[in-house]
This record gives C-alpha cells, structure tokens and sequence, in this order.
C-alpha cells in the first residue's frame, strides 16, 4: 500500500535508525555546517542513495504553535537604520523572522515585507503592530496577516511527519 500524500505521526524511537541519520544529515547541510550532501552522508553512516531516497520522506514534527506565523507589509522611508530598527523590534518581541523582502526604493520610500514565527513572541500582536507603526521612517503599517500553518488540513505531499 504506498502512501503518498498521507500522514503517519509514528514516535521517533520505533523508527529505523536511517530516519534519524537522513534528518541529522539535512539539518548540518541546511545549517552550512556541511557543505556536500556526500559529506553529510559519510558524516552520518549513510549512503548518498539513502539519503535521497528519504530525504523529502521524513521531517520532525514541531507541534501546533511552532506554525504559527504573520506577514507584515510596511511602507518605510529611504533612509538608513528603518529596517534595521523593525528587525530589532521583531526581536524585541520575541519574532523568529524568516523572510526579509525590500522593494528598492522609489520617491524616497520602499515596501518591505516580513514573515515572522511567532510561537515565542512575548508582546500580544495589536501592540506589536502599534509599536511597529512608532518607529521613525515606518510610514505605513500596510497589512498584517497572522496564520496557524498546523491548524490547516492541507499537508505537504510526499512527507512524513516524525
């Protein structure tokens, strides 16, 4: 029976060892600590077949609010030290950024756009946001989208969760 876009929450411990070894071997080549996939293979007593074969089959299981994200859009004025003062207050409040995207600047002003876990943010979002709109050169607070990527029924194809 192939199970292709299913899901099977399965503990980690009655896995086979080579599931462990694959997600080890992901999180050094994502991280830049291991720069070839042969490398990390070696690294972790697999084979680079294994490692393919697996690789987009297991992913560890984070829990419901590690999924929670928002996506800010902000006009801010060109001038040095905006962003880096919006990016200080994400992490002020506790913000995992993800993305970062800046429009380049026309008529003294550019759009940027922020995607941010907020599983561990310590400030509630309304003022956040309110705090966000104070700083100097933020012109416009655009748009605020929040979403709970683990309430959603829909999953990845060709994953399994660990």
């Amino acid at each position: 029976m192939a199970l292709t876009d299913e899901w099977i929450l399965v503990r980690a411990d009655v896995l086979p060892e080579v599931y462990h070894r694959v997600l080890a071997a992901r999180e050094d080549l994502s991280s830049g600590r291991i720069r070839s996939v042969s490398e990390a293979a070696r690294l972790h007593g697999l084979s680079r077949s294994a490692y393919y074969k697996y690789r987009d089959a297991v992913t560890p299981y984070v829990g419901k609010s590690a999924s929670a994200t928002m996506t800010v859009e902000l006009l801010l004025q060109d001038c040095p030290g905006v962003l880096s003062g919006v990016l200080a207050a994400f992490a002020k409040a506790g913000a995992n950024i993800l993305t970062v995207n800046q429009d380049s600047p026309d008529s003294g002003k550019a759009q940027a756009t922020l995607c941010a876990r907020t599983d561990t943010m310590s400030t509630p979002l309304d003022l956040f946001i309110e705090q966000i709109g104070r700083i100097p050169g933020v012109q416009h607070v655009i748009s605020v989208r929040r979403q709970n990527n683990a309430a959603s029924s829909e999953k990845p194809k060709g994953e399994a969760v660990l």
